[in-house]
């Protein structure tokens, strides 16, 4: 089992900045990558970003060049960076971990004020 917790979800204006954290327990040693995804109200969950253990990332087309993805191995910890928000990147974000089983985190919400 492995048990997520994600922090740092809020309300920001626009063009602000928001850092989310995602903090890992449990069966880690069978993660072998870590992401971000969002679900705004009405639509479909989304990628945002992800990353291996060896620190390979992707994203989505739409958060490229303003969110940063990154991880700590020693906490166990993924963060996401998110700068120059947008009123449309508002959304519940999650935190999901990948590996023989997949696993997912409760959620935070993210509103960013026009």
């Amino acid at each position: 089992q492995v048990q997520l917790v994600e922090s740092g979800g809020g309300l920001v204006q626009a063009g602000g900045s928001l850092r989310l954290s995602c903090a890992a327990s449990g069966s880690i040693f069978s993660i072998s990558a870590m992401g971000w995804y969002r679900q705004a109200p009405g639509k479909q969950r989304e990628l945002v970003a992800t990353i291996t253990s060896g620190g390979s990332t992707v994203y989505a087309d739409s958060v490229k060049g303003r969110f940063t993805i990154s991880g700590d191995n020693a906490k166990k910890t993924v963060y996401l960076q998110m700068n120059s928000l947008k009123p449309e990147d508002t959304a519940v974000y999650s935190c999901k971990a990948f590996g023989p089983v997949q696993y997912w985190g409760q959620g935070t919400q993210v509103t960013v004020s026009s």
